[in-house]
């Protein structure tokens, strides 16, 4: 975690990794704008250009300044690299100081540009203000407004299915390729069931696609899955990476539960599902409590959503409610996050390393940081912080108020009935206990223990304190009593056993007196064995003789004075136990519970608003320190973007209950007129069809992020997006039912060798399913998915080997495991649901990169590591699902390797066997059967098929065609 007092290191660490100059690329003549400067940027001009303070007069922000040079002389002798004070200092390591060098490029790019004679790409202004822009700055491509080019020609005008097509296809016609194939029927359906609803298409799904002829059943298909309500919770969970949503608070090791997040969770869903305008969508999240009026109480169901919206500014990390923390650290720690939120997933900049000084490769400047850090400070003013509890906004209403009152006085009730019960009690309690103590004492005691603690002499405090069981006698100590009540009725109860054992084997002997000696002794005998384990001849004698044989039920016929001696031990022992107080005491502490359960339940929305009235300044902090504040800095977006007549943000709305400064930032974004919004939504729409975004850095649009590949469609998209009102699923439909995402996954020599990364989308990327989708997608396929939606998250815990698993903790006293919690098939719900703990990923999820909130995530990475196969192959999640999926084809085609097979393998990849893969699959059951018959594993009841086929699905589950959407 970045400490804000000392935090310029965490923006250098990168800049030694990159090489922004003309010269890398081999493009030449290096000039000072485009190639020297943002070296020098990035080391050396927070020393010397960008303070007040310039460190030995040299400023390097101009090359006629760097000629002039400082207190050594000259910096540079155009012409002459060796003579140039410049490049020795920095060949040398004296500069730029610290542990960050040049590389062995960026030091050779400036010697060249010294030698060619220090040239510049144009003339120089009389003079620059520390933080100017310079003209590639200002022309940078993400900072032009977006245009809406027209489609180009194209030579193969049969597979342009829609403009998209037509700009993708002039560029493949360029480098002499085209589009791949249309991608079969099965292939379609499976990737887009996996794109636009996160889950596999059912079999019955599939066929129903593949026989329907009519000429728009594709287009049909897209609808459906759109109108899914499984639509939401896919880009729902896509929106969520951005936002950093999770449902603890981490920056400390506490990483205490973050309550009600889950609404914010609900909200995105249900957003998507409505497919809410983005831009609405966007001004809720920034400002949704400025969209309504105060008070917020008896919320509509509208203003509630707005309300919880806003949670999307409470995303970041906030150790603010945790004890043991700086808490002034923590505070502005949120406020740094929250931006980092915000820029990179509205705007794609990183403006972080502008918190502690200009920024080193973007146009950011280090007052711009805290003119937009002013845009929320009234809502997250760290001088009078509210902690994330204190931030809470009841859902009560006054009739909800209203019936709980009536409800708590009736528990009232109850709790005054306990209360006088409680005290009658005592006074028994402490009767009882003086009785067991002589005569002389027991008065004095009643008086002294009577009396106030504050008001007793030192004698009644003298006698306590030798009588301490009398001392102790109250609500809370009825239990100790109640125990020796419980042994007296535990030893009353012992007796009574005895004498039942003794009366009973009494009034047998006089029963069978009558009888023979010898036929006597043979029914004691039968007698003295348990029923179980006598002889048919036994069972015999005692059945002749049944009238004669004594047992405890019917002692009553043969000896009635025995009898009621065992039912009086039998009621002085149930008397005793009557009177045991706690017991009772507790049944109306029950009661009472119950009453109050039937409460309206008061729910919470997690939002941000602000305190009315209330202003901050906000200060720009020198070097981040947030100790050391400098001048006062007004509300106001990124200088570089002023150019595009965008409207000041006010300091304080006249016309809001609220500084309106989130409302007016989120207009300005989604006005249409801001180069960044829809340029980073579309780009972002198009990463999670296409594997890859047209900006392959889709948080980053600044000088380190990469270019756009196709700039003129990206722009045409971004016009498009809003000219349609900025809603999603028309935007899908128009992306998903283009030529290009419709062709096949087919590579050809050809594509290979001129694009091999297929930046130019020559065919459809092979992409693997992210964690949540791989774990929905088994769960899908073994018959146990739990489609319920919204809600509270399904927990996390540690289990007894520290693995996360899914459950709720159930711990004694001393923190050791209980029995497990029933989670009454929550543990099934799609991944979307399980609750985010920054410091518990579940394994599962872990594994197959599911992205850590710190603070939000802009790109999932999606690596091949050992611990996935271990995972798919070992894990109890695995073997689990596989024995559920292999349950599901049994229960389908009982007792036919061959159909399991068939079905099981239609089911994992949606598409039939052939007859070689069914033979092989039934080799493999048959091989596995057999194994596990002559190896039964210990202690599992399953059958060989049944083992043998879960074999055969895990293995099923573990392929690259399940893992995998081509």
């Amino acid at each position: 975690m970045m400490n804000l007092k000392n935090p310029a290191p965490a923006c250098l660490t990168i800049s030694a990794c990159f090489l922004l100059s003309a010269t890398a690329f081999g493009a030449g003549t290096p000039l000072y704008e485009t190639d020297v400067r943002p070296i020098l940027k990035a080391q050396c001009f927070h020393c010397h250009g960008e303070e007040e303070e310039i460190e030995g007069q040299l400023d390097l922000r101009l090359r006629r300044l760097i000629v002039n040079g400082g207190d050594s002389g000259p910096a540079i002798v155009p012409g002459d690299a060796k003579g140039s004070l410049l490049l020795e200092r920095i060949e040398s390591g004296e500069m730029p100081p610290g542990k960050v060098n040049l590389s062995a490029k960026e030091i050779e790019t400036i010697r060249t540009w010294i030698n060619s004679g220090a040239k510049t790409a144009r003339d120089e202004p009389e003079d620059i203000a520390a933080d100017d822009f310079t003209y590639e700055e200002r022309n940078f491509w993400s900072f032009q407004p977006i245009g809406k080019p027209d489609p180009p020609a194209v030579k193969e005008t049969s597979r342009v299915r829609n403009p998209i097509d037509a700009f993708l296809l002039a560029k493949l016609e360029e480098a002499g390729l085209t589009f791949a194939p249309d991608a079969d029927r099965r292939t379609l359906i499976r990737r887009l069931s996996f794109d636009l609803i996160g889950l596999p298409p059912t079999p019955e799904e599939v066929n129903t696609f593949l026989t329907d002829d009519r000429p728009d059943a594709y287009e049909r298909l897209v609808d459906r899955l759109l109108a899914s309500p499984h639509y939401g919770e896919r880009w729902g969970r896509h929106w969520l990476d951005v936002a950093g949503y999770a449902d603890s608070e981490g920056f400390s090791e506490a990483d205490t539960e973050r309550q009600s997040a889950w609404r914010y969770r609900d909200y995105v869903i249900q957003s998507m599902n409505d497919d809410k305008p983005f831009d609405q969508f966007i001004r809720e999240q920034l400002a949704g409590d400025e969209m309504i009026a105060g008070p917020f109480k008896n919320l509509s169901e509208e203003n509630v959503e707005k309300l919880t919206a806003t949670g999307f500014l409470r995303m970041a990390p906030d150790g603010t409610g945790t004890g043991g923390v700086d808490q002034n650290l923590a505070r502005n720690q949120v406020m740094a996050e929250t931006l980092k939120i915000v820029s990179s997933s509205l705007m794609g900049m990183t403006v972080g390393c502008a918190e502690c000084h200009s920024h080193r490769y973007d146009p950011i400047r280090h007052t711009d940081y805290y003119s937009m850090r002013a845009i929320f400070e009234p809502a997250l003013d760290w001088k009078k912080w509210r902690t994330p509890k204190s931030r809470r906004i009841s859902l009560y209403t006054d009739e909800d108020k209203r019936l709980a009152a009536e409800i708590e006085a009736k528990a009232k009730l109850v709790d005054d009935e306990r209360v006088a019960l409680t005290a009658k009690f005592i006074d028994q309690t402490l009767d009882a206990q003086l009785l067991k103590l002589e005569e002389s004492v027991r008065e004095p005691l009643r008086v002294a223990y009577k009396t106030a603690a504050s008001k007793r002499t030192a004698e009644q405090k003298e006698l306590l304190d030798k009588f301490p069981k009398i001392l102790k006698i109250s609500a809370g100590s009825l239990y100790l009593y109640d125990r020796e009540i419980r042994v007296e009725a535990a030893a009353i109860d012992n007796e009574r056993k005895k004498k039942e054992k003794e009366f009973v084997e009494q009034a047998q002997e006089i029963a069978l007196s009558s009888l023979p000696e010898e036929e006597r002794a043979a029914v004691k005998t039968a007698l003295s064995k348990a029923a179980s384990a006598r002889t048919p001849e036994q069972k015999t004698l005692i059945g002749m003789h049944s009238k004669q044989i004594v047992t405890l039920a019917n002692l009553e016929e043969f000896a009635p004075e025995s009898a009621a001696e065992i039912e009086r031990l039998k009621k002085a022992a149930d008397d005793l136990r009557a009177t045991q107080k706690a017991d009772r005491i507790k049944e109306f502490q029950n009661k009472a519970a119950e009453i109050r359960n039937t409460k309206p339940k008061e729910g919470f929305v997690r939002a941000l608003t602000e305190v009315a009235g209330q202003l901050p300044e906000t200060h720009l902090f020198f070097r981040g320190d947030f100790e050391q504040p400098k001048e006062k800095l007004a509300p106001a977006g990124l200088s570089i973007l002023d150019d595009y007549g965008l409207v000041s943000i006010p300091v304080n709305d006249s016309n809001l209950a609220t500084s309106g400064r989130r409302l007016a930032f989120a207009k300005r974004l989604t006005d249409g007129n801001h180069p960044l919004t829809a340029r980073v939504l579309v780009n972002r729409f198009w990463l999670n069809h296409f594997g890859r975004g047209i900006v392959e850095t889709p948080g980053d649009f600044g000088f380190l992020g990469a270019r756009p590949t196709h700039p003129e469609l990206l722009d045409w998209m971004a016009s498009e997006f809003m000219s349609g009102g900025w809603k999603l699923k028309p935007f899908h439909k128009m992306l998903v039912t283009s030529t290009a995402y419709r062709q096949s996954s087919k590579r050809t020599e050809a594509g290979d060798e001129v694009d091999p990364d297929n930046k130019l989308y020559s065919h459809m990327s092979i992409r693997r399913l992210e964690a949540e989708t791989l774990r929905d997608a088994i769960l899908a396929v073994s018959g146990k998915l739990n489609r319920k939606m919204f809600g509270e998250p399904v927990p996390v815990m540690e289990d007894a080997v520290g693995q996360i698993v899914l459950g709720k903790e159930n711990l004694d006293g001393e923190r050791k495991p209980l029995a497990a919690i029933d989670l009454q098939g929550e543990e099934y719900r799609r991944s979307l649901y399980i609750q985010v703990r920054r410091s518990r990923p579940l394994g599962v999820l872990a594994a197959f990169d599911m992205p850590e909130m710190e603070p939000n995530c802009t790109i999932r990475s999606s690596s091949t590591v050992t611990p996935q196969a271990l995972m798919l192959m070992n894990s109890d999640f695995s073997t689990q699902f596989a024995g559920e999926f292999a349950s599901r084809v049994e229960e389908s085609s009982p007792n036919d390797f061959k159909k399991q097979c068939a079905q099981a393998w239609e089911l994992a990849y949606c598409t039939p066997p052939s007859e070689q893969q069914v033979q092989r699959g039934v080799d493999y059951l048959t091989q596995q059967k057999e194994f596990y018959q002559q190896n039964p594993p210990a202690g599992v009841k399953a059958t060989p098929d049944h083992l043998a086929l879960t074999s055969f699905c895990q293995a099923l589950m573990s392929s690259n065609a399940f893992l995998y959407v081509d």
